[in-house]
């Protein structure tokens, strides 16, 4: 990003990614318990920015899978088996509360778990390494993971360490619970569950979340109040 700090810690319309990020999380799952990974000596992180009355902190790792399991086994005293751990990535500030309702919905009697994720829509291409078009991909099945990921506690747990054990590249929690021979579920996403990676992506990410604000207002303002003394349910 080229910024002074980490960017979670950007100014994403008035407020923190990370905050942003995490009060979007509550919204759709004020109940659940959070586990936010950060570096042990991250000097910018502000406690009142979290919503969650049950929420604790674990050293974040080199990678994102090393973050993972130390988040993994902080919460393990207290965790069974098959509690549902969703993992989200807290650079993706726009992920709506439809879709997280959604993907907590599909996961609920999945034995595997699974990801939102959103269709491939542009054509793709391989390079020749050289900076060149060595062939055009065909887009057909290919699909954009997103995050929240979710999978059940001792399955996740089993996967990332068999999979770091055999020297398997984790780049995403889905990608261990692959390495293991299993399948999870893809859970259509929308698209502008954008990971802010890039200067540009601020910008992106604002027009976002000012487009959604837009569209809640609308549908809120399109029920007709009943008549006085009418009955309502």
């Amino acid at each position: 990003m080229g910024a002074d700090r980490p960017k979670q810690y950007l100014s994403l319309a008035g407020r923190p990614v990370l905050a942003r990020t995490l009060a979007r999380l509550h919204e759709a799952l004020p109940e659940a318990r959070l586990c936010l990974c950060l570096d042990p000596d991250d000097a910018h992180f502000n406690p009142t920015w979290v919503p969650f009355a049950d929420w604790r902190r674990a050293p974040g790792g080199a990678e994102r899978v090393d973050s993972v399991v130390r988040a993994l086994e902080a919460i393990a005293p207290e965790a069974a088996e098959d509690d549902l751990v969703l993992v989200h990535d807290v650079a993706r500030p726009c992920v709506t509360v439809e879709d997280l309702t959604r993907l907590v919905a599909a996961l609920a009697d999945d034995a595997v778990g699974g990801l939102l994720a959103a269709p491939v829509a542009d054509t793709m291409k391989r390079d020749d390494g050289a900076g060149r078009v060595r062939a055009t991909e065909s887009r057909a099945g290919l699909w954009h993971a997103l995050t929240p990921q979710g999978f059940r506690f001792g399955l996740l747990r089993r996967a990332l360490a068999e999979a770091l054990a055999r020297g398997v590249t984790v780049t995403d929690e889905a990608s261990a619970v692959e390495a293991v021979g299993l399948a999870p579920r893809l859970v259509a996403g929308r698209r502008d569950n954008l990971k802010i990676t890039h200067p540009e992506d601020l910008a992106l990410a604002e027009l976002v979340l000012s487009a959604q604000q837009r569209a809640a207002q609308a549908t809120s303002s399109t029920f007709e109040a009943p008549p006085c003394g009418a009955n309502r349910a």
